[in-house]
């Protein structure tokens, strides 16, 4: 008989045990509350208990989330990146002592009752009645494993994770019937291996494995008594357990835990007092999480990989989709990056330019024939603080990169020779090209109107002693400005428009390069490094053009299974001939054994390339290959600010940067520890006969003093107005980012872009 009242009725304890009672034997459970007394905390069952029989019976517990490891080439790792740092393990590869601390301090009959333990209920509504708050709970592992999976559900969306972890009674209740159903299915051990994966325990670590790394630099299934003890403990509240910040409050909470497992026989009281003296014994592993921890230097490229995963239609038709399979993670991703290629470039430009200068350089390398990105780096590091960026000098800003890309100079005067050469131009054609004139009164264009020299727009040459005729191979070496314009106006603009659609040559921003003289010479429009690289390779390559790639497999582990995932591949198309490609190797060939690329030559073996600089020396390239590998560098300020005059760079004082003298020298030794041990192949050239002048009987000095290659003034043009009025930047070494917001556009829209320089 049911001890009464003092008012003749049942307790308020009583009155709630018996709603207990009966809830459970009518099916509209309520259990595992722990509450004072029903509504006492204003937790109302009106409006939030459902009917127990209309619950989905289904519980979808969405695979955990994971750390995703991104490897080089050869398998090493790279990074780690995870939204949840976690690696799910067997309950095998788990010290059983730390499966029995988290029963005994958790749920100690965990084995002995269902899904719902009524024992733990009533004396947790007993004692919270007494004390007259929550002092007690009484949620069985299974009822807190399935919380948590509504909150790993729920992400990182705050609302969602407030809905999953909201004291209502129709939480509990839908609790329940989920716990009743893992009960059924999964059976005590899985249930525990499930729960230790998915709880938190504190500094970004999910589930024991990531724990025990963190807190202790070991595996989980090695893990002692006293471990086992101090992570069963931070459990019920990882930021006030915390051993890191508060070391005797997670002792006291250790030494709970390691009484309770005596006092339930999981260990005899020798050894639990034994463990309560031990010190806690942490070698903390700090959270390496996320590009900025890559190693080489590759955290632009590690930024590079994620951005693909996040746009590439192959990995989900959303980027919603794209976004929920990446921040699940459990990917191993093997990349293309080529760790000598990459320990290489990021060695040549810690040896040529220093972090604290001006200006920054950036270098990518490519495969020809493949499209792989073998190397990627920048003088300033990936971070957020002095002398460090988050953009990718080498990308464009869809990527990651600058907003523009940079003018590339007269490393865009081989797309031209290339075009006329396809158009049935001999290698050996000449013309004019005076030291200055006015562009042409018109040019054709792909749309059929043609440009037309309103403004009476002239260009120039680097010295007054560069007056032609000019056949092709002296002006591609010594970067002639006014031949290429000359010989743009021979065959106008759209078989340049169609070559640079073939190489894949788009601005940073994605638009295709406009049909104006400067940009389609002279180089005034802004692309990136990877663009640069990649379209080069073509002429390595023969004339195949190949999409560059970053990624050569994906495998994923889900629910303990693997399953390999598509990847994007390469799309490799002819943009020119054979013929066409290999008197585009010639001519470049001679460009770094006596002309402006000299200094940038590599010895032992076939290379070629072309050099760089725009007007007022804000950006100098060199772009080259061999016949197994492409690169570009440049050379620059971000915010296109810094005139690279009377600058000192990585040590070096320059009067003047030239693009054979201070981005050549990058890529030579890059390309030459790349390539260290690797075969040497040679080009397929052909004979082409001298023009009108031999530049080796020339008094002009192209090795010292001058450095000969060209540029232009593009950055004049539209970049000039647009800089004009912005902050200014990179004065003191640093970047910021109102100055990467405007970096090098320059599309020259009136056509100017006369002036080189060398």
């Amino acid at each position: 008989m049911p001890k009464k009242s003092s008012g003749g009725g049942l307790t308020a304890t009583q009155q709630a045990a018996k709603f207990l009672g009966v809830s459970v034997l009518a099916g509209a459970v309520l259990a595992g509350i722990a509450l004072p007394a029903v509504g006492a905390l204003g937790l109302a069952a009106k409006g939030s208990v459902e009917s127990f029989d209309e619950l989905p019976a289904n519980l979808k517990t969405p695979p955990l989330s994971q750390r995703t490891t991104i490897l080089d080439a050869d398998g090493d790792q790279i990074a780690t990146v995870y939204s949840r740092d976690r690696t799910v393990v067997d309950l095998k590869n788990i010290s059983p002592y730390l499966q029995k601390a988290i029963v005994a301090i958790e749920d100690s009959r965990f084995y002995q009752h269902g899904a719902v333990d009524l024992k733990g209920v009533l004396r947790a509504l007993n004692k919270n009645a007494q004390s007259g708050g929550v002092s007690e709970g009484a949620s069985t592992l299974t009822q807190q494993y399935v919380k948590n999976v509504f909150v790993e559900e729920a992400g990182d969306d705050p609302t969602k994770v407030a809905q999953a972890t909201q004291q209502t009674i129709g939480r509990k209740i839908r609790e329940l019937k989920y716990a009743i159903q893992v009960e059924e299915e999964l059976g005590k051990k899985k249930i525990l291996e499930n729960y230790l994966n998915i709880t938190f325990f504190g500094q970004q670590a999910y589930g024991v494995e990531a724990a025990s790394q963190r807190y202790f630099s070991k595996h989980a299934k090695d893990l002692t008594l006293a471990e086992s003890a101090l992570l069963a403990g931070i459990v019920q509240s990882p930021s006030r357990y915390d051993p890191v910040n508060d070391e005797a409050e997670a002792v006291k909470r250790r030494n709970v835990v390691l009484e309770r497992m005596a006092e339930v026989g999981d260990v005899s009281r020798a050894e639990a007092d034994k463990a309560k003296e031990a010190p806690l014994g942490l070698k903390v592993t700090q959270p390496k999480n996320g590009c900025i921890t890559a190693v080489q230097g590759a955290s632009f490229f590690c930024k590079y990989v994620e951005r693909v995963f996040l746009s590439d239609p192959v990995f989900g038709k959303t980027k919603e989709e794209r976004a929920k399979v990446w921040n699940q993670g459990g990917l191993t991703i093997r990349t293309t990056l080529d760790p000598q290629a990459q320990a290489s470039v990021q060695d040549s430009l810690k040896d040529h330019v220093y972090k604290s200068d001006k200006v920054a350089a950036a270098a990518t390398l490519v495969e020809p024939g493949t499209g792989k990105i073998l190397g990627m780096g920048q003088s300033k590091p990936y971070g957020y603080g002095k002398n460090e960026t988050e953009y990718n000098f080498s990308v464009n800003s869809a990527m990651g990169g600058s907003n523009f890309g940079f003018p590339t100079g007269s490393t865009f005067k081989p797309f031209v020779a290339a075009a006329a050469l396809e158009q049935g131009k001999p290698p050996t054609q000449s013309y004019p090209a005076p030291y200055k004139m006015p562009y042409p009164e018109r040019v054709q264009t792909c749309s059929g109107n043609p440009w037309v020299n309103t403004n009476n727009e002239t260009l120039e040459n680097e010295a007054e002693s560069e007056v032609g005729p000019y056949a092709l191979r002296e002006a591609m070496e010594l970067s002639v400005n006014t031949y290429f314009v000359q010989m743009l106006g021979d065959i106008g603009m759209c078989p340049v428009v169609k070559m640079s659609d073939a190489l894949g040559v788009v601005q940073g921003n994605g638009d295709k390069v406009p049909e104006v003289p400067s940009s389609m010479t002279l180089g005034s429009t802004g692309l990136s490094p990877l663009t640069m690289a990649s379209a080069y390779a073509a002429f390595a390559s023969r004339g195949m053009y190949c999409t560059p790639v970053a990624i050569e497999s994906i495998t994923q582990t889900v629910g303990g299974e693997k399953k390999s995932l598509e990847v994007p591949k390469s799309t490799c198309s002819r943009a020119m001939s054979e013929k066409t490609a290999d008197s585009i190797n010639t001519l470049l060939s001679g460009v770094v054994d006596s002309g402006t690329g000299k200094q940038a030559g590599l010895s032992g073996r076939a290379n070629a390339g072309k050099t760089g600089t725009t007007d007022e020396r804000k950006n100098a390239w060199f772009v080259g290959y061999t016949p197994n590998l492409s690169g570009a560098v440049w050379v620059g300020s971000a915010s296109q600010k810094v005139k690279m005059t009377n600058i000192s760079i990585g040590g070096t004082y320059h009067g003047q940067v030239y693009g054979g003298d201070t981005p050549g020298p990058i890529w030579r030794d890059a390309m030459t520890g790349a390539l260290e041990g690797k075969e040497a192949p040679p080009f397929n050239l052909i004979t082409i006969p001298s023009g009108e002048k031999d530049p080796k009987e020339d008094d002009r000095d192209r090795d010292n003093g001058r450095g000969n290659d060209d540029g232009n003034n593009g950055d004049e043009g539209f970049i000039g107005g647009l800089i004009d009025g912005g902050t200014t930047g990179d004065t003191n070494g640093g970047i910021t980012l109102p100055d990467n917001l405007f970096q090098g556009q320059g599309n020259g829209s009136g056509g100017n872009g006369g002036g080189g320089r060398g």
